[in-house]
């Protein structure tokens, strides 16, 4: 496998798939938190649960295709502890993002409120009904989101430090209109 300059199209539309439903996870959080109780408020509890899931499920497709198409290497002129830092932002948001679905799920179990991904396939409960475990998991889950918020923002200070005063590459590599020029000029090669 040669080594690319920029990430693959699927790990862009990952990438962006997965901050898009992310942050709509955040500001739905936010917003249905405070509604009173409602046949509203439940059904924007379930959407929210489902998105969870779905942040689940394609955390380790994610992974998985991490694991199998590396990164692209590092600016050269980026210091070893920006790399280190970079390395441990990125463990950092892979673990949150599947932290906080798996404390979501927890809480709903505890709770006693089954997730029914979809309004169609039952995720078994992981917990019994248990009001005080489901209290100290909302304030576990809730305070996972609040770290989440503060590593995106670093996240995207980065991506905006790279590209505005670096002028490297680090943030055009994963925007999707940016084509990585070693890959389409391999594919070109073979299709002749």
């Amino acid at each position: 496998m040669h080594a690319s300059t920029h990430y693959t199209r699927t790990a862009k539309s990952l990438h962006w798939l997965m901050a898009l439903v992310i942050f709509g996870l955040l500001g739905l959080g936010f917003y249905m938190s405070d509604l009173p109780l409602s046949p509203q408020k439940l059904k924007l509890y379930s959407w929210h649960k489902w998105a969870g899931v779905t942040v689940f499920l394609l955390t380790f497709v994610r992974l998985a295709w991490r694991a199998t198409h590396p990164a692209p290497l590092m600016p050269q002129q980026m210091s070893k502890l920006q790399q280190v830092a970079a390395h441990v932002g990125h463990v950092g948001l892979y673990l949150l993002m599947l932290a906080i679905p798996l404390s979501g799920w927890l809480m709903s179990s505890a709770k006693g409120f089954q997730t029914v991904w979809f309004g169609v396939l039952p995720i078994p409960d992981l917990l019994p009904k248990n009001k005080e475990l489901g209290d100290l998991l909302l304030q576990l889950h809730e305070g996972l989101n609040l770290l989440l918020i503060a590593l995106l923002l670093v996240h995207i200070a980065a991506a905006l430090k790279h590209h505005f005063i670096d002028k490297d590459d680090v943030l055009t590599r994963m925007l999707p209109a940016h084509a990585d020029r070693s890959m389409d000029a391999s594919s070109s090669e073979q299709s002749t």
